[in-house]
């Protein structure tokens, strides 16, 4: 059994196996063919913070792969309550067939895991974001044409993260140990990465700029994030301030190379994170982008309870 609890969880041959597993599904979608290999399958969607594309993808893809879905919040069950989290893991595991957590510290997802019978996928915490970045680095497999190799695709590439050295810089850093690309990383003084909880090996496959500008130079992908995530509302006005000069406008896309992508995980401010004429651009695939969060989904609760097909 394996649980999806940060990136590092899965290696390199694997990711190239869900990507590919990916583009098949997807075309599946697409020409509206049933494809049902989690018939009688049950996944239980546990959510501590609030969602909308995560609570989507889960529930419209575990659907699509002909199983059923049970929708818990804090507020409709014990785990919001005095039940400790193990004895909430022993029970719920033993009643369905993967169980997904969208919560705030990765301490109670790992605990949760600890206890549970059946894989458990990270939903997002405060930490790491990993289902988003196998989405995001997907979609940049896609644009570019080659999901026949997929790893090739990503081989000595250049992302540049502008903006909070947050769960998605994370996320990130430990993508481009494992799959061989490197980061350039741009964050405000006092938001940097702290490469202890991303749990990085080296600094070799990030660079740090403290000019965004520069971090952009001969990138193949720009993205970004809110400048405040949940948990950090109380930090809103003071971060505005902090991160005026990381806002991703053209005139940093123009420092990337021409054929350069744009992402965004979602929700935006245009204006703050990045500028309208850049997200609505013809560079940004952030609709692309989110709608494969469902399509990498599928493959990787496909591959939890069935191994490679």
């Amino acid at each position: 059994m394996k649980h999806y609890l940060q990136f590092t969880d899965l290696s390199a041959d694997e990711y190239a196996y869900l990507f590919q597993r990916a583009d098949f599904i997807k075309d599946k979608f697409k020409a509206y063919e049933k494809h049902h290999p989690l018939i009688d399958r049950t996944l239980a969607m546990i959510f501590e913070k609030a969602s909308t594309r995560t609570r989507v993808s889960f529930e419209a893809g575990m659907y699509q792969l002909g199983g059923s879905v049970v929708h818990l919040t804090t507020g409709d069950s014990q785990l919001g309550r005095a039940e400790p989290i193990e004895d909430s893991a022993r029970v719920i595991s033993r009643m369905v067939d993967l169980v997904m957590i969208r919560t705030f510290g990765q301490d109670k997802i790992e605990r949760f895991a600890q206890y549970s019978r059946v894989p458990v996928i990270n939903g997002l915490t405060n930490e790491f974001h990993p289902c988003q970045i196998l989405a995001d680095l997907f979609t940049f497999i896609e644009q570019r044409g080659n999901t026949a190799d997929p790893l090739a695709c990503l081989k000595g590439r250049v992302v540049a993260w502008v903006g909070d050295g947050n769960n998605m810089a994370n996320t990130w850093l430990q993508a481009a140990e494992l799959l061989g690309f490197t980061v350039h990383l741009s964050t405000p003084s006092g938001y940097e990465v702290d490469q202890a909880v991303a749990g990085l090996r080296s600094n070799e496959s990030y660079k740090v700029f403290a000019d965004p500008k520069q971090a952009c130079k001969g990138a193949d992908l720009v993205t970004t994030d809110v400048w405040t995530s949940m948990g950090f509302e109380a930090e809103n006005e003071q971060r505005k301030q902090a991160f005026a000069d990381w806002c991703v406008d053209a005139e940093m896309m123009a420092q990337a190379k021409p054929d350069a992508l744009f992402m965004h995980c979602l929700p935006a401010h245009r204006g703050e994170e990045v500028e309208a004429e850049v997200i609505d651009g013809p560079q940004s695939v952030v609709w692309d982008e989110a709608e494969n969060r469902m399509h990498v989904q599928k493959a990787l609760m496909e591959y939890l309870v069935l191994g490679r097909q």
